[in-house]
């Protein structure tokens, strides 16, 4: 039984469904690190007292998350995207009962590497499904950029319930937040299991019928017309291009971070940015502050009470700077973006470690004015672009490998900040955040050489920035790939079949 929205109605009840699954990866994210201080919290793990304990069980999700999105690549492209969403709700769900009904740190654990298991999977699948189900090119942008308000705003609801419930000294004080991730997992899974997936999941499956159904049924027009076909022809046409390029993936050369690329359409170059992007984006230190803003903001000499209202303030601006991005995301366009407010976090963070190396109540105040700044401009730059540039540069044969890169790429970085970083601030001080100012000089770095511009293509377009004479073989503007593309388009038959 399918959903009988067609159109832009459709479209929007995507948004909120994929919408629904990332804010409750906000929410995780957040509810644990609130809690982590909260002595009915501590008693039921039993008080442990070794330093790596409460960072392991909060990056054990993590570690999970990175590890599913290796594994999944082997049968996502199978199960398509929705089938990848459906699946990590539903796990999501056992995750979230197992940790509210945690009575030891192992069990906790196991929890967690559940809940990751299936945020590994969502991470992965959403921000391709928003992209692919795009009737338009530039609908690309603001879907995703609501995605990332969803997931923003995850953190501070959690940050906001935990706050909320601190004050009651109850073991049920802990439990009910980390079980209500249920109240975004369950309706999510539910109405994802009545909607299609994605037209070019469908053809690249040969599934020719149905993803005639499905442009049909996202365009609101009859399969035999012009807006369904033009569509359908461009896919094709995308196809049959990666087949003719496909000889196979020289993985040799992922060791070049993908500077040496003899793929026609360079396949290895296009999922290191799926790697390295997420990457970077998670070094950059945004789930660090996420995670741990508490115990950050713990050294600036006030009370529990008010560095807790400081934090779910701070983590609210996480959210309040991913808003104008909704606006602004076609017309500066991603790489713009991510660039330019790499090089002003980059700023930001080297007055901040100046002002905590100084010390002194006024230079800590001041810092924590710093992180207010830091946050809102990774938040715009960074938390909506690394996931829309990274389901756009992957080539539809590969898109379910570059999910897979992509979300391992952000695990693995977010696993080493979250576990390392208490250890990291606890042993070394304040010079641990130079590792952080490393994290956004990288991200400008990268940026610039390796990311073109997508903004204005369509996905089938994006194949032509990679065959440029540019640096690593780029084309950087954005106007000279369409005739090209349009060209190869005219002498692609619609009945071109895949055998993808």
């Amino acid at each position: 039984m399918a959903i009988k929205l067609r159109g832009r109605p459709l479209y929007r009840l995507m948004k909120v469904v994929s919408g629904l699954s990332f804010c409750m990866y906000g929410f995780d994210a957040g509810v644990v690190g609130g809690m982590l201080l909260h002595k009915p919290f501590q008693d039921a793990m039993g008080n442990p007292t070794g330093v790596w304990i409460y960072p392991m069980i909060v990056a054990s999700y993590d570690l999970a998350a990175f590890v599913t999105s290796i594994v999944i690549a082997s049968f996502t492209m199978k199960i398509g995207r929705r089938g990848t969403i459906i699946m990590g709700n539903t796990v999501a769900v056992f995750g979230a009962v197992l940790q509210a009904s945690s009575y030891s740190v192992a069990q906790m654990i196991v929890g967690r590497l559940l809940t990751g298991f299936a945020i590994g999977s969502i991470s992965s699948a959403v921000p391709i499904y928003l992209s692919e189900c795009g009737s338009k090119a530039h609908d690309r942008g603001p879907a995703n950029c609501i995605n990332a308000m969803f997931l923003m705003g995850g953190v501070p609801i959690a940050y906001w319930i935990d706050y909320g419930f601190v004050h009651w000294y109850a073991q049920a004080s802990w439990r009910i937040p980390v079980i209500l991730q249920c109240c975004f997992a369950i309706p999510a899974g539910l109405t994802m299991f009545f909607l299609p997936d994605t037209p070019r999941w469908y053809y690249a499956r040969n599934k020719i019928e149905k993803g005639d159904a499905a442009l049909s049924q996202l365009y609101d027009e009859e399969v035999d017309s012009a807006a369904v076909q033009n569509t359908k022809r461009s896919i094709m046409a995308a196809i049959e291009i990666e087949l003719e390029a496909n000889t196979g993936i020289p993985w040799s050369q992922f060791l070049t971070l993908g500077i040496v690329d003899t793929t026609k359409i360079k396949v290895v170059r296009r999922l290191v940015i799926c790697f390295c992007l997420p990457l970077l984006g998670e070094w950059m230190g945004i789930s660090l502050l996420a995670y741990f803003a508490p115990v950050i903001l713990s050294g600036i000499g006030t009370s529990a009470g008010t560095v807790s209202v400081i934090s779910g303030v701070l983590c609210t601006c996480m959210f309040l700077g991913t808003v104008p991005l909704y606006w602004t995301i076609e017309k500066f366009g991603r790489r713009s973006t991510m660039l330019y407010s790499a090089m002003v976090s980059s700023v930001l963070y080297v007055v901040f470690i100046v002002l905590v190396a100084v010390g002194g109540k006024g230079a800590q105040w001041a810092s924590v004015v710093m992180l207010f700044l830091i946050v809102p401009v990774l938040s715009y730059g960074w938390q909506a672009n690394k996931f829309l540039y990274g389901s756009e540069v992957a080539p539809l044969e590969y898109r379910h490998l570059g999910g897979a890169f992509f979300s391992s790429g952000e695990w693995l970085m977010v696993f080493i900040t979250v576990f390392a970083s208490p250890i990291g601030l606890d042993t070394c001080g304040w010079p641990f955040w130079f590792f952080i100012l490393a994290g956004n000089v990288c991200a400008v770095v990268f940026v610039w050489l390796f990311c073109p511009e997508t903004a204005g293509k369509t996905l089938e377009q994006v194949d032509y920035l990679f065959i440029g004479k540019g640096f690593a073989g780029l084309q950087r503007d954005r106007g000279p790939v369409v005739s090209e593309f349009d060209e190869k388009l005219d002498h692609v038959p619609v009945e071109v079949q895949s055998n993808i």
